[in-house]
């Protein structure tokens, strides 16, 4: 007779975290989710235990902005290699991009897409459509299709995706408005960046550091402001991603104070990277936004703390060694890896005192869930919530080796570094994914689209009476 009480899995001993706490306990996972939190005492009968003692239990961190590259470019990467990755950086769920070939501009190719991660997955998605002209006359059969928010390219970037103009952006953000799901924006303004880089080619400029002249912190400050001033009036939900610059935090903070439903995000090449790693690492540094001058870090660091910038995330953008090593700075492509070492160098940062274990968990994990609508399924060790947990030993010390990384891409400016926190095990909805630093090569495929899961708040669009769909279907003549 089978005890109907006994649990799949019980973690004994470690400590639990949240954004509020750091409590000694043990945990029980019963059908893929928390069955009871405890004294180890309390605990029911298990298949299966893991001592967890000297272990933080974390929830694992969900990365809102990762390109997987699939489908079109899977010799930079595909489903199965990044979600190793991300199961070998604690990270549960992630949110991938559409700038793949095709891009993920209508029903047919969303669709193509949910087949491909669903039967490569080790950790759970979302997949984003894009929201630009393309995509304009398909946003409703997109969100039927079944998205986790929309990416609007106001800036050039890998895929080079047109950036629609100011008027398209503000029927865009019209038609979006009313669904309720959240615009996330490349911020840079694109006419200004592509007036400069012209003019930098001209003038032979091709070191790596014209890159960072090319896109000085202006081109974010301006892309934050106007969007947030067409979020405002559409009543649509925006998300800045990848804040580079000090001076983005103050249309950012003005835009929150105005009652605008804006959130932001920074990554740890942000926080870590200055333009002292442009001599350092070349043209592998070369991202969008590019990595900006030392006096940028801190106050990017104060703004996670007092809640001005909402979560970290990654921009895991991975490239080839051969992509990212040519001599011209204007033909490497942008972006590295990071989905893996996200939560190593974030911690190793917690551990110096930047910031407390509690407040990584909130940027990491608690604020994603609920600004996408996912929480508490997601993000929380709470009874009744989704199994998915980070187990990390915050005083292992090992140094990042690119060559070692899940990703196909095997070059980024983190070969080097050294690190004080590592995640040991990976668990998705109760099954590990990642376990002793081994994948579990039998997790692939069991990785499932969050956006059945999605409830966001009731949206409020606002000036409806104003919309291009409003003027146009007005009388005639």
């Amino acid at each position: 007779m089978t005890n109907p009480d006994k649990a799949d899995l019980v973690i004994l001993g470690g400590v639990l975290v949240s954004p509020d706490a750091e409590v000694r306990a043990s945990i029980a996972i019963k059908d893929g989710k928390i069955h009871t939190i405890g004294a180890r005492e309390a605990m029911p009968a298990a298949t299966e235990t893991l001592d967890a003692t000297g272990m933080h239990v974390l929830p694992g961190a969900i990365d809102v902005h990762v390109h997987f590259r699939d489908p079109g470019y899977p010799h930079k990467e595909d489903f199965g290699s990044g979600t190793a990755a991300a199961a070998f950086g604690g990270v549960t769920t992630v949110f991938d991009m559409p700038n793949t070939l095709p891009t993920i501009a209508d029903a047919e190719s969303l669709s193509a897409k949910h087949k491909i991660a669903s039967e490569k997955a080790y950790v759970d998605y979302g997949l984003y459509a894009v929201l630009g002209e393309e995509s304009l006359e398909h946003i409703p059969s997109l969100v039927e299709g079944g998205i986790i928010g929309f990416k609007c390219y106001m800036g050039n970037t890998f895929g080079r995706i047109p950036s629609p103009s100011t008027g398209a952006m503000l029927e865009l953000f019209e038609l979006v408005a009313p669904t309720g799901k959240r615009i996330s924006l490349h911020a840079e303004t694109n006419s200004i960046m592509e007036r400069r880089e012209q003019r930098l080619r001209a003038a032979g400029r091709t070191e790596p550091i014209a890159h960072l002249a090319s896109r000085p912190a202006v081109v974010a400050v301006e892309a934050v402001a106007r969007a947030a001033i067409l979020a405002e009036w559409t009543g649509a939900r925006i998300h800045v991603l990848h804040i580079s610059s000090a001076a983005e935090l103050r249309p950012l903070a003005e835009a929150k104070a105005r009652g605008v439903d804006i959130t932001g995000e920074t990554c740890p090449h942000y926080l870590l990277l200055s333009e002292k790693d442009y001599e350092k690492s070349g043209g592998v540094v070369r991202v969008n936004p590019p990595v900006r001058e030392t006096p940028n870090q801190q106050p990017l660091w104060n703004a996670l703390v007092d809640g001005t910038v909402d979560i970290v995330a990654t921009d895991h953008a991975p490239h080839t060694p051969e992509e990212k090593t040519r001599n011209d700075i204007w033909t490497v492509d942008c972006g590295f890896p990071g989905v893996e070492t996200q939560m190593p160098l974030m911690l190793t940062e917690i551990n110096r005192g930047r910031a407390t274990i509690r407040d990584y968990v909130r940027w990491s994990a608690a604020n994603p869930a609920k600004l996408w609508g996912l929480y508490p399924r997601k993000g929380t060790l709470t009874v009744g919530s989704d199994a998915d947990i980070a187990i990390v030993d915050m005083n292992r010390r090992w140094t990042i080796d690119d060559a070692k990384i899940q990703s196909h891409s095997k070059i980024s400016p983190w070969q080097g570094w050294q690190c004080t926190a590592l995640p040991i095990h990976t668990i998705v909805r109760g099954n590990f994914v990642m376990k002793n630093r081994v994948l579990n090569e039998q997790a692939r495929s069991t990785g499932r689209s969050v956006h059945a899961i999605q409830r966001m708040p009731t949206p409020s669009p606002k000036n409806t009476d104003a919309t291009m769909a409003a003027i146009t279907a007005g009388k005639k003549g």
